[in-house]
């Protein structure tokens, strides 16, 4: 956990990830859907008769078995929207909003649902694959977005095309989606908002799509390189082979308290900074005790974080664990529930735990 020879820096979770629409362009045959059902493929499905995948081409890869209860619908960009906001950032100490999808920018409010959250106190950011950041970004960098953090799932037309849906790998469409992208990643510059590229890394044979990455894209794009969970040490090795090439000195080490997630910033010889992002083995202490995933392979995320949605009663709900999305609760109830608690007994725990060690 604790990196030799360089700091370590220990902060708590305050993040809250929303999913504000669940429309994408893309047909990522990894996707996860942030946990719901793609509703487009399950308008006539109920619960437990979800499927992973439909007519859409689109993929969610937990529907089948996380017991999802809901569809997922756009986020109204209203007081509703506010309410929730607060009442959420109040309960769990949060500052930070992170809209993802779907694909947020498809999203026709998106502009109104960045300025609601940033009158609400929170620093906005969000998770893109650039194919509509171009028109958008402009109005929501006005409203107050922070941050984008770009997904990037090829570096070629041919690349993008070979993750996508056998029925959309159109070698012609995915240089538009590329372009698109580095038309987003333009517009982010332009318009003073930080940008972000991820990128995931399954094994060594993926190291070329990072090198053009590296090459083709400006320095003040930074780079996360996450590891493939279902590909174990392979992963981790190729990631670890890639920054050693480029030269990579290790500078710091980032662990967030309360959830799975932990970094190591990397310097380049031309000054980018490189993250290598991994999964810490991280539980809820009561909520995942007994959980048929809580073990060594099957349990892929940990505990992320908590995550806002909102469903086609146009109920808010709360989740925690997006392969067990039957753990969600509409937001009234959260808040009164014993899950808040322990969210918050686990962050401050581990956050003491952490800062002691570190100080010993």
């Amino acid at each position: 956990m604790f990196r030799v020879g360089i700091p370590t820096l220990i902060d708590k979770d305050t993040t809250l990830r929303v999913k504000i629409h669940d429309a994408c362009g893309l047909t990522c045959t990894f996707c996860h859907d942030e946990g719901t059902p793609v509703a487009v493929d399950n308008r006539e499905r109920q619960p437990g008769q979800f499927r992973a995948a439909g007519p859409s081409g689109r993929m969610s890869i937990y529907a089948e078995t996380n017991g999802a209860t809901f569809l997922p619908a756009s986020v109204p960009a209203d007081d509703e929207f506010a309410h929730a906001l607060t009442a959420l950032g109040e309960a769990l100490e949060l500052t930070q909003v992170h809209l993802t999808g779907g694909e947020p920018t498809l999203h026709p409010a998106v502009a109104g649902l960045t300025k609601i959250a940033a009158r609400a106190g929170y620093q906005v950011a969000m998770t893109s694959n650039g194919e509509r950041g171009e028109r958008v970004i402009p109005d929501c960098a006005d409203a107050g977005l922070h941050r984008v953090n770009f997904s990037i799932f090829g570096t070629t037309a041919a690349e993008l095309a070979e993750v996508q849906h056998a029925r959309y790998r159109n070698p012609v469409l995915a240089q538009w989606k590329i372009d698109a992208l580095k038309r987003s990643i333009k517009a982010c510059e332009t318009h003073g908002v930080k940008a972000s590229a991820n990128i995931v890394v399954p094994d060594h044979t993926h190291a070329p799509r990072v090198h053009r990455l590296l090459d083709e894209y400006s320095p003040q794009l930074t780079v996360r390189l996450l590891n493939s969970l279902g590909r174990g040490a392979d992963s981790i090795q190729a990631i670890e082979r890639i920054l050693a090439d480029r030269g990579a000195v290790a500078e710091a080490h980032y662990i967030t308290a309360g959830v799975s997630g932990a970094r190591t910033a990397y310097r380049l010889p031309d000054q980018r900074r490189v993250y290598f992002k991994q999964i810490r083995p991280v539980r809820l202490p009561t909520t995942c005790v007994g959980c048929r995933f809580n073990n060594g392979t099957d349990c892929e995320e940990g505990f992320y974080g908590v995550r806002l949605y909102y469903d086609q009663t146009g109920t808010f709900q709360v989740g925690v664990c997006i392969q067990r999305m039957d753990l969600c609760l509409p937001l009234s109830k959260f808040l009164t529930s014993p899950l808040r608690t322990e969210i918050l007994t686990l962050r401050n725990a581990e956050y003491n735990r952490l800062a002691a060690r570190l100080a010993g």
